[in-house]
């Protein structure tokens, strides 16, 4: 059973904000848990093909703001929405996927991160849809499901973004709906970064990190201690990643470690939950 639980816009228990929305769901399906009480929401979208700065920046961000309480929300795609989801469960945070199908096992899309979606569920989070049970996703759900993206949440965060990416559609809702809409500077240089820059010309407001996010809300930080490393190369490792996420050669290159002195130095660093594998041997800091 896949334990379906469905609102109407009447109902006790439908979420307030989305009330609020122009073309508000009339119905909503989800699993999970979706009372957070008096939680802050906030919508963390991007390019599904992102690159290493993009998800370093997703690790940094949702760590920040996880651990200072926000609801992490974001639509379960590849690439940055599912990172988010992924970051958000590994630092304890409560996160909320919208579909662009129903809820249902045999619908969720995409299928990769069907498991990611039990994981939601399992860890106290929801995954929700305004499609009923059996509803395949199509292309033209997925700028509707924006909207709902946007209407949970109290912020919206995009980090990459081309040209005419769907992150776009959904900072679009939150301009409408009044709400504030930051975005994540990057190379002038990269495609991932021209649609963030159009949203910074458009209004958005640049966020260089969690910090100024928690500031604009008047929300405190998480006080956790800085990472500290058992060894001297760890240390060395730690300081070459704080510029970003690397990749294994750039990191011996950087750091003028040996491989084998580099690749025990990140094994231990892992174990001690300093550093994350991305994938790909792309390492980042695991700032919590």
């Amino acid at each position: 059973m896949d334990n379906i639980s469905a609102l109407k816009i009447n109902d006790k228990g439908y979420p307030q904000s989305l009330k609020k929305i122009s073309n508000p769901p009339k119905n909503i399906y989800y699993r999970g848990i979706l009372d957070f009480g008096e939680k802050p929401f906030i919508a963390v979208v991007g390019t599904r093909k992102c690159s290493d700065y993009g998800k370093q920046a997703v690790i940094d961000f949702v760590n920040k703001l996880g651990g200072a309480g926000f609801v992490i929300v974001s639509g379960l795609a590849k690439g940055i929405d599912g990172l988010a989801h992924k970051t958000a469960l590994q630092s304890g945070a409560k996160t909320i996927a919208v579909l662009g199908s129903g809820v249902d096992e045999k619908s969720i899309y995409p299928r990769e991160n069907a498991n990611l979606a039990k994981k939601i569920i399992e860890a106290g989070g929801a995954i929700l849809s305004e499609y009923p049970s059996g509803t395949p996703a199509m292309q033209h759900h997925f700028p509707q499901r924006n909207r709902i993206i946007a209407g949970l949440s109290d912020a919206i965060l995009v980090i990459e973004a081309k040209k005419k990416s769907g992150s776009l559609i959904t900072a679009s809702f939150g301009f409408s709906q009044k709400k504030p809409v930051f975005s994540v500077p990057g190379s002038i240089y990269s495609l991932n970064s021209e649609g963030c820059h159009l949203l910074i010309k458009d209004g958005a407001k640049i966020a260089q990190g969690g910090g100024e996010i928690l500031e604009y809300f008047k929300i405190a930080p998480s006080k956790k201690g800085d990472l500290t490393a058992k060894t001297e190369e760890g240390a060395i490792i730690i300081k070459a990643l704080r510029s970003g996420a690397l990749h294994i050669d750039k990191i011996i290159q950087k750091t003028q470690l040996s491989p084998s002195k580099t690749i025990t130095a990140l094994s231990d660093l892992e174990l001690e939950g300093n550093v994350k594998n991305l994938g790909g041997n792309v390492f980042s800091l695991n700032l919590k």
